[in-house]
């Protein structure tokens, strides 16, 4: 009797974070055991390590993987992926079932190679994956809150909460027993996760510039008045040339009155970035050394 020839399959891999290092490895392993076992053959991989399965956006190895798909030249007959959350963690469930659909439709069916039903298509399987898809997208939702509220705290704290310091400023990582540490360089990031951010005051001449550009409001000058004097001046903002965004930038953020102020635009779980009300904005006044009186950024 002639042996049966495995099933060529592609597996899918992804991690949400760096932090993951053993993610990838454990479900290469566990896909590996089930292909074994159920006659599959992997002879094409698709990986997202460190991204998020809240959307598909950034997930080049998921895109091409339903490229090829769609296409009609996949050169396998199924899609192994470890389960249902490393598929996807959509807000919209029916985002991951539409994805799932278009491969079944193409006739190369997804396999859940840790999942404890078979996605055989029958009422209770169906049942199972849908309730699995709800708990992924729930899961993130809920990983969100509690980094918003970690976040909230250290913001309360004083800390900056990431992203450039700004003209003016440079970074500084503070260790967890409130030591200051070395200045961070453009580019730089924290070597430890317990060491956390402040602002120190950047070179005298932007700090200078800083000065300047508020003194100029205060005397009712307008931005374009203020970009012309720092042309004259041969100042320059990140080796640009300033504009009128850039200064009124500079004239409406609150740490250059020393003021940690968080949370002033929202992008959760990878919607589209919008305002947020004052109200609801995060702070700490005196969190960094100031660059101006607040008094002259009032007037």
């Amino acid at each position: 009797m002639a042996a049966i020839s495995p099933i060529p399959a592609a597996q899918y891999l992804r991690m949400s974070t760096e932090d993951q290092q053993y993610s990838i490895v454990n479900q290469r392993t566990r896909i590996q055991e089930y292909a074994q076992s159920h006659g599959f053959s992997v002879i094409k991989t698709y990986e997202d390590p460190g991204k998020s399965g809240v959307i598909i956006k950034h997930r080049k190895g998921l895109s091409a993987l339903l490229k090829d798909v769609l296409s009609g030249d996949a050169r396998f007959g199924a899609i192994l992926v470890y389960d249902v959350s490393r598929w996807g963690r959509f807000q919209n469930p029916d985002e991951a079932a539409h994805y799932e659909f278009l491969c079944a439709h193409s006739g190369i069916p997804l396999h859940h190679c840790a999942e404890q039903f078979s996605n055989d298509g029958t009422a209770s399987s169906s049942i199972l994956k849908a309730l699995k898809r709800s708990m992924a997208a729930e899961f993130s939702r809920e990983l969100g809150e509690k980094v918003i509220y970690g976040k909230t705290r250290l913001a309360q704290m004083g800390f900056w909460m990431g992203g450039p310091p700004g003209y003016g400023y440079r970074r500084r990582m503070v260790s967890a027993d409130g030591q200051m540490k070395e200045v961070l360089k453009e580019g730089q990031h924290k070597s430890l996760k317990t060491d956390r951010i402040t602002l120190v005051l950047g070179p005298r001449k932007e700090v200078e510039s800083v000065r300047m550009i508020f003194a100029m409001a205060a005397e009712g000058k307008y931005c374009t008045e203020i970009v012309r004097a720092l042309d004259r001046n041969n100042i320059l903002i990140n080796g640009k040339q300033w504009n009128d965004v850039t200064v009124l930038n500079i004239l409406t953020n609150p740490k250059y009155t020393g003021s940690n102020v968080w949370n002033r635009h929202t992008q959760r779980l990878h919607t589209s970035l919008r305002p947020v009300k004052p109200e609801f904005w995060i702070g700490k006044s005196h969190a960094f050394p100031p660059s101006v009186e607040s008094k002259r950024q009032t007037a």
